[in-house]
């Protein structure tokens, strides 16, 4: 279990295999908590996967017993993760986050000039959450046509495939391909 009072979390950026597939290093950057060679990992989101014991910490080409928050680091973990992980995928502290698909979300667009369009019920965005890039469907509230540019509004949002979520994320959207606004989880559903 990951060391301190904060479960540790991990936005996986990288994936590398190592040592002809016998070990896979996970880099990026930790977001909290503390971690510890020895200590377990979950793999969380867009399918997730097992818990693995990490193997080595290293940052900056150099091995190091224990990373903490605001450190970019490389995880090893066994190379029977390598087919399970993925960019956008987190490492945590097991059972301390959730793969979520659907959430409530305060969202604001961008100005017409900077990209902002409207926004429908059933429109697909692109979500770029942590590192992950996930299509889902929007629903306005009961009653809203449309959110237009430089307005902001309370939405549901339904994706393809679930990710690691907590409430009072931040997040990106993109809409017809260009960057449309941003926004923060509010409510997380499953």
């Amino acid at each position: 279990m990951a060391a301190g009072n904060e479960p540790f979390l991990m936005c996986v950026e990288d994936v590398f295999e190592r040592n002809q597939g016998r070990m896979v290093m996970l880099t990026g950057r930790i977001e909290r908590g503390r971690v510890r060679e020895g200590d377990e990992v979950e793999i969380v989101g867009l399918d997730g996967g097992p818990i693995l014991p990490v193997r080595g910490i290293e940052t900056h080409r150099r091995r190091i017993g224990e990373a903490g928050a605001d450190m970019n680091a490389g995880l090893l973990l066994p190379g029977g993760a390598l087919g399970s992980v993925e960019r956008g995928q987190v490492l945590a502290t097991p059972g301390s986050v959730g793969a979520h698909a659907c959430f409530t979300a305060d969202i604001t667009l961008l100005a017409d000039e900077h990209g902002g369009a409207d926004v429908r019920t059933g429109d697909r965005l692109q979500f770029h959450l942590r590192a992950a890039v996930v299509r889902g469907a929007v629903t306005l509230p009961h009653g809203m046509d449309a959110l237009q540019p430089l307005h902001g509004g309370t939405v549901t949002v339904a994706l393809e495939r679930p990710v690691a979520l907590t409430e009072g994320q931040s997040f990106a959207f993109r809409h017809h391909g260009r960057a449309a606004g941003t926004g923060t989880v509010t409510r997380l559903s499953n």
